[in-house]
């Protein structure tokens, strides 16, 4: 399933979260022009859980957290995140106001990578990717915007079939598959099946569940009131 739009648009626009689209781009595009780049930011910029539990308070160890999230391994993982990011992101930033936004966002970030070391505490393996961060926007998408409509394109049969999902149907199966996927790579004792840090995703989304709700944005409704007026 590949989502294409939402039913919700966004009221303001979205400057956090297209500059936030505009450096993973950007990141992405100098190391894919640059092998010797690519090798040396991976080898210093990348998350590498086993390195920095080995020097937990050298800063450029945990420099590494923030980093890595905009860090992508290839094109369809820069698509994939980018895409969903563009969909959701920009509601929940209207929710929430910029500047609360990008402190979200980054907080996410930060747990996915947390919860990445906890479950793979001796990985050697760099991590990089949005995801993690990405995946707490997901949860807050999921928390304001329940009843929203996710426009999503399934190939049946070779033939591409354009379905609107309910957010909570989408969300929900997506952060269950996310999941059951972390749980068996704990079962088959495989820290990163297939590259994919599975706890990264469900820590940032835990963490968007819990967050979403500090970082929303009062709205005061203002109420007008029409003077009455008398023909006396």
């Amino acid at each position: 399933m590949l989502p294409l739009t939402d039913t919700i648009p966004s009221r303001t626009f979205p400057a956090v979260n297209w500059a936030l689209l505009a450096a993973n781009v950007v990141v992405f595009l100098l190391m894919v022009g640059n092998d010797r780049l690519t090798e040396a930011w991976v080898a210093t910029l990348a998350l590498v859980p086993a390195r920095l539990l080995a020097n937990p308070l050298d800063p450029t160890q945990l420099l590494t957290i923030f980093t890595s999230m905009f860090m992508h391994g290839g094109w369809f993982h820069l698509f994939s995140n980018m895409l969903a990011l563009y969909i959701f992101g920009d509601n929940v930033e209207d929710r929430m106001g910029s500047q609360r936004y990008l402190i979200f966002y980054l907080l996410c970030g930060v747990a996915a990578a947390f919860a990445h070391i906890l479950f793979n505490p001796t990985s050697p393996i760099p991590t990089v990717g949005a995801s993690g961060a990405l995946s707490g926007v997901l949860a807050a998408y999921l928390l304001f915007f329940p009843t929203a409509r996710v426009v999503t394109l399934i190939p049946i049969f070779f033939l591409p079939w354009l379905v609107e999902i309910p957010a909570v149907v989408y969300l929900g199966l997506w952060f269950i598959s996310q999941l059951a996927n972390g749980l068996f790579s704990i079962i088959i004792d495989v820290q990163e099946m297939g590259g994919v840090a599975w706890w990264a995703h469900i820590g940032g989304f835990v963490a968007g569940l819990v967050l979403a709700p500090l970082f929303r944005q009062r709205r005061y409704v203002r109420r007008y009131y029409l003077d009455e007026y008398y023909p006396w």
